[in-house]
Formats: C-alpha cells, structure tokens, sequence
C-alpha cells in the first residue's frame, strides 16, 4: 500500500481554519508530502474513477511530470488572457496557505492548462469546454521529479468548514488515488475511419498564400489542417499516454480534460521554461522525416542542415524569438548554426535560446511576447495572423497554443501544442501544420502534415 510520510490532515486544516476564521476569507489550503513510489499512470487512471477531470504532464526529458486530478480552482480569461492570469493567480496566492514536506519547487499549488492560439477567434462546438485560457490547480497532484514522489492537496476551507469531514474526504480520495485496483488490459481498439477534412481546398489554400506571399511584405504563414478519426470504442486516454511516453522520446507529453472531451499531444517544441529568473527557449522549424538505416538518416539530416528553404524558415524563428527575448531579458546566448533534433517520425533544425530575466518579468511576460513564434503563424505575426482570421477555416483551439504549468513564484514551463489532437469518446480530431513560403510546392507540404499526424496516429493504434 502506498502511503504518505509525515502530514497530519486534519491538523493541517483545523490551523488553517483559525487563520481563515480570523481573517474572515476563504482560503486555498495547498498541502504537499513525500510519498513513496507510485505509478504515474496508474494515478492518472485512477482518477476517472472519481469522476473528475484529469491533467497531464510531462517534460521532454522526463525527470519532471505533473499529474493532476480534479480541479479545485480554475483560472480563466477569454481577453487580455496573460495579463488577467498572472493578476489573477496573484491574488489567489496571497490567500494561499501552504504546508509542504520539504521546499520541492515541484510541489505545492501549481498551475496546469493552456491559452488559446488565437483569443480573437470564437469558440465553437469541436472545442466546447477548452474556451479562452483555462489553468487548473488539481484538487491531488503527483508530482515526480529527480526529488522523488510527491502529493499535493489542494482543498478550500471558509470560517464554516467541517475539517473532520473534508479530512475524511480527502483521506478516502487520496487512498483511491494511490491505491487502485488493478488495471485490466481493454485490448486493441483500432481506428474505423480516417476523414481527411478538405485536402484539395487545403493544397489550394497553399498556392493562394504563396501567390500572397508574392504580393504582400509577408515572409511565411504556417497553415493547419485537420485529420478525423473514428475509433472502434471510447478511447482510454491512458494508454494513449503510454504509447506517447514510450515512442515520443524528447517530447512533451501533456493531456488536459474537460467536459468529456481530452486535449492531447506530444510536442517537441519548447516555448520556453523559466527557472529562478532563467530562461530557456527553443527555435524549432525546418522539417525532414527519419531515414530507415543510420546512413539514411544521416544522410537526411544533413541535408537538411543545407537546405535553403527549411534554412531560412529556422532563421526567421530564430530572429523573433531572439528579438522578444530581448525585450524582457539580458545576457541572451544564441548558438551561430542550428542542430538536428530527433524524433521517432521526424528530425528538426534546433536552435536554444538562455537569458535572464529582467527585474519585474515573469514567464508569463514571455509567453505572450513570443506566442506565437513564425513556426506557428508565419512572419511578420500581425500580418500572418490576420491572413489566418480571414482564409483559414480550421478551428485551432489550443492547437498550435502554449501548454504548461507554472507555480507560486512564476517558475515553470510551456510547450507549443502541436503532433496533437482532441479526443472525445470513440471520435478524435487531429491537427497538423506546415511553414508556408514563397517557393513552397503544396504537394510536399501536404505530404509534410502527414508525417506530422504519425505520432496521433500511432498512440491511437494505427
């Protein structure tokens, strides 16, 4: 059985209760303690069985991964989202009690979601439930990183409460949590049907950007399109989750639930971490599949380091990110020539970004300076996102948005939502995009957001 090391619950609440009721507001109590090993998916699936939305995340690396279930407080803003989250959370903080084990900055309340694309766009029923920006502190969080594991619960308690009964609540919750009943094997669901939405209308839409291109001071619009997919039973977002974690090796795995429907993705693309006033950031654009023997494949990722066109896209994102970087940040490093970066089904153009922070910028400040990069809209941004608003007729929701979490203090991190779809019961829609340039040829394109569908496709079963 697995248990935790060292909090007394109901202690923990009755203090809490004579601090709010003297203060007379109602308060966040955010408590965190050591636990012994757990399985992480185990959690995740245990926590359908309270009925509760459940959140997903895993950095590139997998030394750092948030698993949250349920949602005691929801952050959310449909207009000057970045700035009304950050005020917002702030607020919320200062009437936050919080008792933790140990100093872990991966413990303790900690913020989970994402923000849309595009806020000027309206939300309609493929995404219902995902409207505007939306970031979820879990009612329980595991967290596991090179510390250990964790649990974090977070609970509210107003001059009123009953800590005996919330205590024995969330006691009863948290021993279902970290002590499931066996999982049984559902067996393979395979796909019915796969409806590509409107591909010659999008090969069209590719020659008129770049007869637009010709004609406009607009360098690259990125376009999207959209795969449906029809599976032979409701999909178990857990074993999507496992084949993400086991064949997307250097991706950021996330899921995020919401009125019966799951956001879910693989990225490889960081946006940008901040960690104690350093940044991080990552230029990722330019585009060749895997080889099927390693001279192959060395052979393409070498030819892609000298392709003129996927060149040129990556310095494009490079220029932005390094521009936007510059205005909230110093002592900013950029390397001279991008790397490979490899993935299962594909290989990028890499370039990483490091600064610090300046004085009164948090990483909140950055993601709304750097979303989105070229990589996602095109350059230059304003002119790229209205081509998009006016000709593009996919839904983006979060899809191409920032992803990620963030803590009390403003350190965490985002990912860009891309090799992504959002699965609701039996019936998935995933999205794939592509830079468009002047010189690009729409079959190719086309054949690239194939590509970039494979890693969906594959945790889906096909």
């Amino acid at each position: 059985m697995i248990e935790t090391q060292g909090i007394n619950i109901e202690g923990v609440l009755t203090a809490a209760l004579k601090q709010v009721q003297v203060s007379k507001t109602a308060s966040l109590v955010s408590i965190s303690e050591k636990i012994n090993k757990v399985d992480r998916l185990s959690f995740f699936a245990a926590g359908k069985n309270l009925a509760k939305n459940r959140s997903f995340w895993s950095n590139a690396d997998q030394n750092v991964c948030f698993v949250g279930i349920g949602d005691s407080y929801t952050l959310k803003a449909e207009r000057h989202s970045y700035d009304t989250v950050k005020a917002e959370w702030k607020k919320l903080m200062e009437r936050t009690i919080i008792k933790r084990h140990d100093e872990s900055a991966n413990t303790g309340p900690i913020a989970i979601g994402g923000f849309p694309f595009d806020e000027e766009n309206e939300t309609y029923q493929l995404w219902q439930g995902f409207e505007g920006s939306q970031f979820r502190i879990p009612e329980y969080m595991l967290t596991v990183d090179e510390n250990g594991y964790f649990l974090t619960t977070n609970t509210w308690i107003d001059p009123h409460s009953n800590v005996g009964k919330l205590a024995s609540v969330l006691h009863e919750e948290r021993n279902m949590l970290l002590n499931p009943p066996p999982q049984r094997s559902e067996g393979v669901n395979p796909i019915l049907l796969k409806h590509e939405v409107d591909p010659g209308e999008w090969k069209n839409l590719v020659r008129e950007v770049t007869d637009y291109i010709d004609n406009h001071s607009v360098e690259k619009i990125v376009l999207a399109r959209e795969l449906q997919v029809e599976l032979r039973k409701p999909c178990n977002i857990t074993d999507v989750l496992r084949q993400l974690l086991t064949n997307q090796k250097n991706s950021y795995v996330f899921a995020w639930e919401s009125e019966g429907a799951c956001f879910i993705g693989a990225s490889p693309e960081r946006l940008v971490q901040v960690k104690n006033n350093h940044l991080l950031s990552t230029c990722l654009a330019g585009t060749a599949p895997r080889g099927k023997t390693t001279e192959d494949d060395k052979q393409m990722g070498q030819a892609l380091l000298q392709d003129k066109k996927n060149r040129e896209e990556h310095q494009i994102v490079v220029n932005m990110i390094r521009d936007a970087v510059l205005s909230c940040a110093h002592n900013v490093q950029i390397p001279e020539q991008p790397v490979i970066y490899p993935l299962q089904n594909l290989q990028h153009l890499y370039t990483p970004v490091r600064a610090e922070l300046k004085h009164g910028y948090t990483l909140l400040d950055v993601v709304k300076k750097l979303h989105p990069t070229p990589a996602l809209s095109g350059f230059p941004q304003n002119e790229s996102l209205s081509f998009l608003r006016e000709h593009e007729t996919l839904e983006r929701g979060w899809y191409g948005a920032p992803i990620g979490w963030f803590n009390r203090s403003f350190n965490g991190e985002f990912a860009v939502a891309i090799r992504s779809g959002l699965i609701c019961d039996e019936k998935a829609s995933l999205f794939a995009g592509c830079g468009v340039v002047k010189d690009s040829d729409p079959e190719m394109e086309y054949e690239e957001t194939k590509i970039k569908f494979t890693p969906m496709l594959e945790a889906l079963g096909g």
